[in-house]
């Protein structure tokens, strides 16, 4: 795909260097593919732009790496007779005559007439203008025309060839590409920035390459990019396993460099534990114990501790999370715990505030409505130590926030706060531990490559109390039986969840929208029936949430804003409507809103008929389990790593080449290989290997890792 003169223009801009570059020369040829694409030759800026939105980004790399999702393969024929069927042909013919016409349905098309081998052919070129096409096909002129060709009386026919006057390639990558651009196009951009591929150092093991049959970089690029013929499964695996291991290297030299910072020890007598465990009244499970023996050991030491605490829907990971806070008040400093919302803030508010009023430990919420001089009070009890513990959401971590000493902090369902927001709130305390935590289990691959740099404690089963929950599936044509199901539960006083996906009707979307629900339900069970969604006011939802657990109505209609964050031991029924259109995590954490009291519970999904196979399979595993870490595992499996978590979550790192869902053997082998990696050459400078690494790493935007390794 080069040529001599092509060559020359790289060599004079300085691309290529005479052979393999190593060690930190490495990494500035990999920078040197960060150029913007309007630095390759024959891309304005105009279309460096179209380009650059095709494939996400605008440098060399982002284009290099935008590979493509189909391969046209064409056979070169003399003559129209000789095109076997619908494959498709790459045909010489001489243009005779060009003319503008319509479509049966009145679509204007230009029509060539030409002579291939001595047949007549007529190629119609949809959605273009004559002038145009005579400029680049005037008669007389041999073109080459791409494309299937059909039989049409006593001639022959293309619809919307590829007309090129040089000779089109046998094997056509086709790319992703977005309106206005087309595939010649990107293919000649392509074409530009492979002839700017430099020489990489080779990263991988050699017995690895060998193993796998794997190519190198750039040999794996020009396979997929520029193929002489089709590729096999080689060159892309070789790819995504680049982006997997610059992933995993990444993480595991951040949590490198996490366990070496300097941090406090924190141990304590117990005292406040045990008379916040007696107020509690249960003894922790065998996990509790476990994960907190693990938080213990990190606490203990003087480096800052950076952990997860995973626990299934009701495994009880905020008594965890308090037993561990109460060791940093043992040992005379302050802890803090942030949730996403205030609805979740203050949830936890009520299930700490008995049992550390039984401790004599003060505990205090500061969120957005927390203002005047309650809001002084708080502020003043953080600075000036006064007030061990709070709870709140990200004003926690707010400029006029100050904490005399803040040796803990805790983020639940940190997936819903960007990684610089959870740190914002570390670095409020000198060398604060960190303990983030969700109860949605998250599948053992998606730890790996999402939550990698921390160490991971997971709550498997239930506490003592808690029911289990009889599963079922209805079709919507059901739903009156439902109704009639409820109403029954709701004359024997129990309290019943019913989750809508929408809050209002949507002409788009034909889905059951709560408000809606909550009138027809209301017209059956009147003032019994309760609303709450995302969009009310905040007193109003939180008025609609105290009524529902008070007693005062028995039927709550409500969106996802009851997902997490509400605990009412009463409620033992939850219809979800529209089931289908949830994750199976979403799923499991609305049903684990019910269970929470003695009496038997329900959950029912109501889905529209005509499912297909893999969204029955889905509510399948969820009727079939309570087990969440099983149902994680099954839903990243089937709907990849983003909605394993409920819902796709703009702060999760993504993957341009590897697909962790269907690759776990790719992502445990890239695991391995970093420890060992680094095990060998924990500096990457000892090794030629080590020295090719920061390449990858920078050709991957994980290059801040290495700044994490030279700071020590």
């Amino acid at each position: 795909m080069q040529n001599a003169e092509a060559q020359d223009d790289i060599d004079e801009a300085g691309w290529a260097s005479d052979g393999p570059a190593e060690g930190s020369a490495s990494i500035t040829v990999a920078i040197r593919l960060r150029a913007p694409l309007a630095d390759l030759p024959g891309l304005g800026p105009a279309l460096a732009k179209l380009v650059g939105k095709a494939c996400g980004g605008d440098r060399v790399v982002d284009l290099l790496l935008h590979l493509p999702d189909r391969y046209i393969q064409r056979v070169p024929v003399a003559r129209p007779s000789e095109a076997p069927g619908d494959i498709e042909v790459i045909l010489p013919a001489v243009v005779e005559s060009l003319r503008d016409a319509r479509s049966g349905a009145g679509r204007p098309y230009v029509e060539i007439r030409a002579e291939a081998g001595g047949e007549p052919l007529v190629a119609r070129l949809m959605n273009t203008k004559l002038a145009w096409v005579q400029r680049a096909t005037p008669p007389g002129a041999t073109r080459w025309f791409a494309g299937p060709v059909r039989p049409e009386g006593e001639r022959w026919s293309m619809l919307s060839p590829l007309v090129s006057a040089t000779e089109p390639p046998s094997i056509e990558p086709v790319w992703p590409l977005t309106a206005t651009l087309s595939n010649t196009r990107m293919r000649r951009s392509v074409e530009a920035a492979l002839a700017r591929l430099p020489p990489l150092p080779e990263w991988h093991d050699a017995s690895l390459m060998r193993q796998e049959g794997w190519p190198g970089f750039a040999e794996a690029l020009r396979a997929l990019q520029a193929p002489d013929s089709l590729p096999g499964d080689a060159p892309r695996h070789r790819l995504a396993y680049d982006e997997l291991l610059a992933g995993q290297v990444a993480i595991a030299l951040v949590r490198g460099a996490a366990r070496q910072k300097p941090g406090r020890s924190l141990t304590g007598d117990g005292r406040l534990r045990a008379l916040a465990l007696t107020a509690f009244g249960h003894t922790p499970t065998p996990a509790q114990t476990h994960a907190l023996a693990e938080i213990d050991a990190d606490l203990a030491t003087p480096h800052r501790m950076l952990r997860l605490l995973q626990g299934d829907v009701g495994s009880g990971k905020t008594l965890v999370a308090l037993m561990a806070m109460l060791r940093a008040v043992e040992a005379g400093a302050q802890a803090a715990l942030m949730a996403p919302t205030e609805l979740l803030a203050r949830q936890h508010l009520r299930t700490l505030e008995p049992l550390c009023a039984a401790a004599g430990v003060p505990i205090a919420l500061l969120a957005g409505t927390v203002k005047g001089s309650a809001r002084k009070r708080v502020l003043a009890g953080l600075a000036d130590g006064s007030l061990p513990l709070v709870v709140g959401t990200h004003a926690l971590f707010q400029d006029a926030v100050e904490f005399s000493d803040l040796a803990l902090a805790v983020v639940d369902e940190q997936h819903r706060f960007g990684v610089a927001q959870r740190l914002m709130l570390a670095e409020k305390g000198a060398a604060a531990d960190l303990l983030v935590m969700t109860a949605t289990p998250i599948p053992r691959t998606l730890l790996l490559t999402q939550w990698g740099e921390m160490a991971v404690s997971r709550l498997a089963g239930k506490p003592a109390g808690r029911q289990p929950i009889t599963t079922t599936l209805h079709g919507l044509s059901r739903l009156d039986s439902v109704v009639e199901a409820v109403g029954r539960k709701l004359a024997e006083g129990a309290r019943v969840y019913w989750v809508c996906p929408h809050v209002a009707e949507s002409e788009v979307l034909d889905l059951a929208a709560a408000e809606t629900r909550a009138l027809t339900l209301r017209e059956r069970f009147g003032d019994a029936v309760g609303l709450a969604h995302g969009q009310m006011p905040s007193d109003q939802r939180e008025q609609a949430l105290s009524d529902f657990r008070a007693g005062v109505t028995q039927l709550l209609v409500a969106t996802t804003v009851i997902e997490v964050g509400v605990d009412v031991p009463e409620a033992s029924v939850m219809v979800i409507e529209h089931a289908d259109r949830f994750g199976l995590a979403q799923l499991h954490q609305l049903r684990g809103r019910v269970g929470r009291g003695a009496a038997r519970s329900f959950c029912m999904l109501l889905f529209e008929e005509g499912l297909s196979e893999t969204a029955r399979e889905r509510l399948g595993i969820l009727r079939d389990t309570e087990d969440g870490f099983v149902i994680a595992d099954a839903d990243f499996r089937l709907r990849g790593a983003g909605d394993a978590l409920g819902t796709r979550q703009s702060g999760l790192p993504g993957f341009r080449l590897a697909d962790p869902a269907t690759q776990e053997r790719l992502v445990h082998m890239a695991h391995q290989d970093a420890a060992l990696l680094l095990n060998r050459d924990p500096g990457l400078d000892a090794t030629p290997r080590g020295k090719a690494i920061p390449a990858l790493l920078t050709l991957f935007d994980r290059d801040a890792a290495i700044g994490t390794l030279r700071a020590g």
